[in-house]
């Protein structure tokens, strides 16, 4: 098969070919269609210094996917060949004890595809059969193809009670984006975005957000002002990890405010820690998806809101041939762009 391939610890990336997968007695193989191109995929290809903490090599990357079934193993149940599938790309042991207790996604030896395990940067991939999961019929191979980030998104979003509440989102990168329109769907009062990009702050409008602030320019308390709030935000999303985001979040929570913190922070920084006690802030470190809560809500709420789904499908800005895989990471990598699909039907 067709396959992009990091051969060696090193920066890079090459479409080469590598061995065909097979099914294990308890997975799936499954046809690629669709792969979304994510942060942590950019990571890899440079291999900065992250990358080579965390990632194993050589290792084909790729963890937001969409595709077709092909082959099951014989104590696979409830997957057939020919089902549409996505698929959660945290691999637990099952054993631990948060595995146990049925809270998965804090399992202590989770493996990630496309970080320590082949994934979904080829023609096929192989993947445990409790790790997938089935879509409806209705549902498009690019939108199917960023279920893995938009289960950050409603992950994140659904983390408190929304209804009738005042929501900060900081961040408005592709998975902000989505946390602002799952908000509105699930009954937020008043949205303010915040971001240093103009592309990406006037998306965040057309998801859903009542105002929107480029942070450079003008202060948070503005958006306060203009849409008459008498108090701080109930809730907030904190999605960018800058270093400036999560101190300006916590200085607009009213008392007993709620966050819920997805981006990763690359540098240290100060947090007035006098007022995350004296307000009484929550704050909640959010990582991956919940298995499975997370993907049946989403799977619910876009299949009975077309509201929602054209709002999410927003997000996607282009499908590029897998062939011209450099173009794809190119648009990536570049400031104020939505996801960006690869389609493995064309090679």
């Amino acid at each position: 098969m067709r396959a992009l391939f990091k051969a060696e610890r090193a920066p890079g990336l090459e479409l080469t070919e590598r061995p065909d997968p097979v099914a294990g007695a308890d997975e799936v193989v499954i046809r690629v269609l669709r792969t979304g191109i994510c942060g942590t995929d950019l990571h890899i290809r440079r291999w900065d210094e992250w990358a080579a903490s965390a990632i194993s090599a050589p290792l084909i990357p790729g963890h937001e996917f969409y595709g077709e079934v092909v082959e099951v193993g014989p104590l696979v149940h409830d997957i057939a060949v020919g089902d549409r599938v996505s698929g959660e790309g945290h691999i637990v042991c099952g054993t631990c004890r948060n595995c146990r207790a049925g809270r998965r996604q804090m399992c202590i030896r989770t493996i990630g595809l496309g970080l320590q395990r082949d994934g979904a940067f080829a023609e096929y991939l192989s993947l445990p059969a409790t790790n997938v999961w089935v879509h409806h019929a209705d549902v498009a191979p690019e939108l199917g193809a960023i279920f893995d980030p938009l289960g950050n998104a409603v992950h994140t979003a659904l983390t408190f009670p929304l209804i009738g509440e005042d929501v900060l989102v900081t961040g408005c990168g592709p998975i902000g984006l989505m946390a602002i329109a799952v908000a509105r769907h699930a009954g937020a009062r008043f949205i303010v975005a915040t971001d240093v990009s103009a592309p990406r702050l006037e998306m965040a409008k057309r998801m859903g957000a009542d105002e929107v602030v480029d942070v450079s320019m003008r202060d948070i308390r503005d958006a306060q002002h203009a849409l008459g709030m008498r108090e701080g935000f109930d809730i907030g999303f904190e999605m960018s990890g800058a270093a400036t985001a999560l101190p300006a979040m916590i200085d607009n929570m009213n008392h007993g405010g709620r966050i819920a913190m997805l981006g990763l922070p690359n540098t240290g920084f100060g947090v007035d820690w006098g007022k995350l006690v004296t307000h009484m802030l929550t704050i909640k470190g959010i990582y991956g998806r919940e298995m499975f809560e997370t993907w049946n809500a989403m799977g619910a709420m876009l299949q009975t809101s077309a509201t929602l789904r054209e709002s999410i499908g927003r997000v996607i800005a282009e499908v590029i041939p897998a062939k011209d895989w450099e173009k794809g990471f190119a648009a990536a990598e570049s400031a104020g762009t939505g996801k960006i699909i690869l389609d493995w039907t064309r090679l």
